[in-house]
């Protein structure tokens, strides 16, 4: 909104800037009106940062910050100008001009509504803590709240009776029409006596983006219905545009954290207590346009934390093909996959912080998503079913409103249906050797050791050798972690296992399995270890990219080849090396495969590649013969 001339230089005359600025940093005075301490923009050791309450501005010498009293809280506080000016404006008595009758007739009835909500919102707050609030305490203890989350987050406890709310709101002298407005009460299109929306229900209040609650939502105790029941819409609460908490939200931006959209209350609840203060859910509803639009303005691409159950795998799609059409460049979403059966809160509860923030290292681009959609589930093994598959692709990035993000979008499903079409034939560099594939590494060339070998009479043998290296990792993730650059230096002939094994690689790179390889080799040979998180993690990216079958075959192969042996100093480590290094073992002249390959970089003809193949071939059936099987 327009403020009209001279409000806001009588504002910024009545504002002491030391005072605004002096409760998020702490200021020593150097000389009169100015004062000096540590930029709250960025990590410094000594003060770089400026406040002249003289000349109204602060002024970073670090980073460069620079602005009044308005623009500090707009930085520190994530609110927007008017939304500051209004705030500054209370705390020093000053009435903030409007610029119409209609506008300041709509003001007054927002505060208005807003003082009845506010009511109400203490009154669920002290019914939560008497005798008949105590199965709405009891649940919330329950899951875990202590004492204090309950009082910082206002939680209350609507009781199950008629009008339990309007009697009380009567007796503060509330109008019945001004409680039906707020959405508190409902009145029966027969003029029959209104009654209280919410009965028997632990409630959360709903703030807008300043902190003022304007709605509830509310969770029935026992086996009712709705499960959850939201206010309505009124001229306080809009609920395609608002999130929960996103007032918290707002702040935690400020300093970093990362917006995360979980899907219910006691998710978002128990992220803050994390300390991921930047998570908010809609409000029972599927992501609308409007709450998108706020996400991105906290956020260029803020995570979507859906439950690991088919429900929040739709919630995941449906949100996806909401963003599309209102994607820009640098404006997207990120998604976590959950393990099958865990949700935010139940997460945390059992393996703590650091298992969400593995969570969130595994985020997966919009992207995938939206290619999933499209191709999971649907075979692409005839032209005539890619073609299928491609019309479907087309069709989906074409509802991308941007030009220049439609036509990258283009360009990834471009390649990405080349690889289904060309699925045999990873890229090749002439004269490139890849002794190691190490995560983020270029895929390895198809005329490495053993690549050829894929026709070779040994292929049974080669295979199985294969399969049950790479089960045994896949059986023990410590085992993993220890053995990466053993794994990377493989030669895997069989293609399929060749994408297992680069799979495995790729998300090793993605969840930390540990730091101490000694602590890692201690927990191998621990039953239980196949059920941590990361085991989870693993076999679920595992089953994303359609490995999960190979990947169970792998780990049965294992359990024949590795077996326990009391007397083996060396444990499954060394078990595992021997048997990696008969795959290893290549007995032909080095000089004779160098001079192949460098014939082959020079003049790619067929009899170069027949000469490469040969050799290849040898020396795999070399290795295998010198005891691999």
């Amino acid at each position: 909104m327009a403020f009209p001339p001279g409000f806001l230089d009588e504002l910024r005359a009545r504002l002491s800037l030391s005072d605004v600025v002096g409760r998020k940093v702490s200021l020593k005075r150097k000389s009169g009106s100015e004062y000096s301490g540590l930029c709250p923009f960025h990590n410094e050791k000594t003060p770089s940062f400026t406040v002249n309450d003289k000349k109204g501005f602060y002024h970073c010498f670090g980073c460069g910050e620079h602005g009044d009293a308005v623009g500090f809280v707009m930085k520190t506080e994530g609110l927007s100008f008017p939304e500051s000016v209004e705030k500054l404006a209370r705390e020093v008595n000053l009435p903030v001009p409007r610029a119409t009758p209609a506008e300041r007739e709509r003001a007054e009835r927002a505060s208005t509504l807003q003082e009845v909500v506010e009511l109400a919102a203490r009154w669920f707050q002290k019914q939560l803590r008497l005798p008949v609030g105590r199965h709405g305490l009891d649940y919330l203890r329950g899951r875990g709240l202590s004492e204090e989350t309950i009082d910082d987050f206002r939680l209350g406890f609507a009781p199950d009776t008629r009008d339990g709310l309007l009697a009380a709101l009567k007796r503060e002298n509330v109008p019945i029409d001004k409680i039906v407005e707020a959405g508190l009460a409902i009145q029966p299109e027969d003029k029959r006596e209104p009654y209280d929306r919410f009965r028997g229900r632990v409630m959360f209040p709903i703030n807008d983006r300043r902190g003022r609650v304007i709605a509830f939502g509310g969770r029935v105790m026992g086996t009712g219905e709705p499960k959850y029941l939201n206010s309505p819409e009124t001229p306080l609460f809009h609920k395609g545009a608002n999130l929960y908490c996103l007032d918290r939200a707002r702040q935690a931006v400020t300093k970093d954290q990362p917006v995360i959209v979980a899907e219910g209350y006691m998710d978002v609840i128990a992220l803050h207590g994390a300390g991921f203060t930047g998570a908010v859910a809609p409000l029972g509803t599927a992501l609308t346009e409007g709450q998108l639009g706020e996400l991105w303005k906290l956020a260029d691409e803020p995570f979507l934390c859906f439950d690991g159950d088919n429900a929040g795998r739709r919630a995941a799609s449906r949100a996806a093909e909401r963003s599309l059409p209102l994607l820009r460049a640098g404006k997207s979403l990120r998604f976590l996959a959950l393990p099958a059966g865990e949700d935010p809160d139940s997460l945390i509860r059992s393996r703590g912080a650091d298992a969400l923030r593995r969570v969130l290292d595994l985020a997966r681009p919009l992207s995938d998503v939206v290619w999933d959609m499209e191709t999971e589930g649907k075979p692409a093994d005839t032209p005539e079913r890619r073609a299928s598959l491609q019309r479907a692709v087309e069709l989906r990035v074409a509802e991308i409103a941007d030009p220049m993000v439609r036509d990258y979008y283009k360009t990834d499903m471009r390649n990405r249906l080349y690889r289904v079409r060309r699925p045999e034939a990873p890229a090749w560099r002439p004269g490139e050797r890849w002794p190691f594939r190490r995560p983020g590494d270029p895929a390895p060339s198809p005329f490495s050791a053993g690549s050829a070998a894929r026709q070779s009479s040994a292929e049974a043998d080669g295979s199985r050798q294969e399969r049950a290296l790479l089960g045994a990792l896949i059986e023990r993730p410590a085992l993993l972690h220890v053995l990466a650059e053993d794994l990377a230096a493989l030669p895997i002939a069989n293609p399929d296992l060749a994408r297992l094994r680069s799979a495995l690689l790729d998300a090793l790179s993605m969840i930390p399995l540990g730091v101490d390889p000694a602590a890692d080799e201690a927990v191998m040979d621990d039953p239980a270890a196949n059920t941590s998180l990361e085991a989870r993690l693993i076999e679920e990216h595992l089953q994303r990219t359609g490995l999960g079958g190979l990947a169970a075959a792998a780990r049965a192969k294992a359990r024949e080849v590795f077996r326990d042996d009391p007397a083996d100093a060396d444990g499954r480590v060394g078990q595992w090396r021997r048997a990696a290094r008969h795959m290893s073992q290549l007995t032909a002249d080095p000089e004779e495969l160098k001079r192949a390959e460098e014939a082959l970089a020079e003049d790619m003809s067929e009899e170069n590649l027949r000469r490469l193949q040969a050799i290849l071939d040898r020396m795999r059936r070399e290795s295998i013969e010198s005891g691999a099987g």
